[in-house]
């Protein structure tokens, strides 16, 4: 069986296993406060041009999300998202646990606009009984979307201005923001999502390391006071956090984080070319690694006997909504052997 239904099925790329490896007899201090974890929070820096820059490791992403929201609202604040968000629909209730709800808006494509965002909170703000509802503290975005678009340099400038007129955080979960940046079209830098958002996370479980994420809060901006203590608090932390540092120090190095991202998204290039040369419908224009699309039953049964793909809907549907996800390593060969496939369909 050939995987496609995810991008976290492989264990780490060889050059981070390399690292762990050759740095596994070493002693140091735990929680974070190693060598390795502070050179590579400089990498960080240093990709994102921003010294400044305050960078905390965690072991995953829903860790990311929740300990974030957290330590950003108050407690009759929620988090504002598109309705299909991540947040919104696939981390279980985690952001409700901790007492905040989240506002879930009508977006386009997974993505929400600036107009749809300013719409709402002139809204809440001129209702005269806006107290008695949940305050909107923050917005959630991620890129790329839950729908494997991604947003424009543009869109988030729009976004960025909505957010400081309305003097509430832009946050961007980057789970998968490494095949983001490698996307066809794609204008966005790390430095501009530095720039243009308030805090952003840099996805590593995706995209090449064992686990962990680096959270970043840009330009010294204050936002992350007492925030080592919300990790902690969250369960968030790794005892021997050197392991997380490694990691991403392996990342950031002679551009690995870059290749192992363009790897995947020029796999994903080529099973989306094959299935529009098949004329199957999309549900999305996605330039990621995720690509969504309609197979009728047949085409699906086919393909299911040799590749796992995520498909929704139930048995007694003649058409199903399909999602097949490349990796940082999905080898090219498994690639050649799906559009054969899909041009025997």
């Amino acid at each position: 069986m050939i995987r496609f239904e995810c991008d976290y099925a492989e264990g780490a790329h060889p050059k981070v296993l390399e690292a762990l490896v050759k740095t596994n007899f070493e002693q140091s201090p735990g929680y974070g406060a190693d060598s390795h974890c502070a050179h590579a929070q400089e990498l960080i820096r240093e990709a994102c041009e921003d010294p400044l820059a305050n960078v905390y490791f965690v072991t995953g992403g829903t860790p990311a999300n929740v300990t974030v929201i957290a330590s950003l609202l108050r407690p009759y604040q929620g988090c504002v998202c598109c309705k299909s968000g991540h947040i919104n629909v696939h981390e279980a209730g985690a952001v409700e646990a901790t007492g905040h709800k989240v506002i879930g808006l009508e977006g386009k494509d997974g993505k929400l606009s600036a107009e749809t965002l300013r719409n709402y909170l002139e809204s809440y703000w001129a209702d005269p009984t806006h107290e008695h509802m949940v305050q909107p503290g923050m917005v959630y975005i991620s890129s790329p979307t839950e729908l494997g678009t991604v947003y424009s340099k543009s869109e988030l400038q729009a976004l960025s201005e909505v957010c400081q007129e309305f003097v509430i955080p832009l946050y961007l979960d980057g789970a998968r923001l490494g095949y983001g940046l490698q996307s066809p079209g794609n204008d966005v830098t790390l430095e501009d999502i530095d720039r243009l958002t308030d805090v952003f996370y840099i996805g590593g479980t995706k995209v090449g390391i064992l686990m962990g994420e680096a959270i970043v809060f840009p330009r010294g901006n204050g936002l992350d006071a007492n925030f080592q203590s919300m990790i902690k608090q969250n369960c968030s932390m790794l005892a021997k956090g050197r392991l997380l540092g490694v990691q991403f120090e392996a990342l950031f190095t002679d551009g690995l984080y870059e290749e192992m991202g363009k790897h995947a998204v020029d796999q994903a290039m080529r099973i989306k070319e094959a299935f529009k040369d098949k004329g199957y419908r999309f549900l999305v224009d996605s330039p990621s690694n995720q690509q969504f699309l309609f197979l009728p039953r047949d085409a699906k049964d086919k393909l299911s006997k040799d590749y796992a793909f995520e498909c929704e809907g139930n048995v007694g549907q003649e058409e199903f909504l399909v999602r097949f996800c490349t990796s940082w390593a999905t080898p090219k060969e498994s690639v050649d052997k799906l559009l054969e496939s899909i041009k025997s369909l």
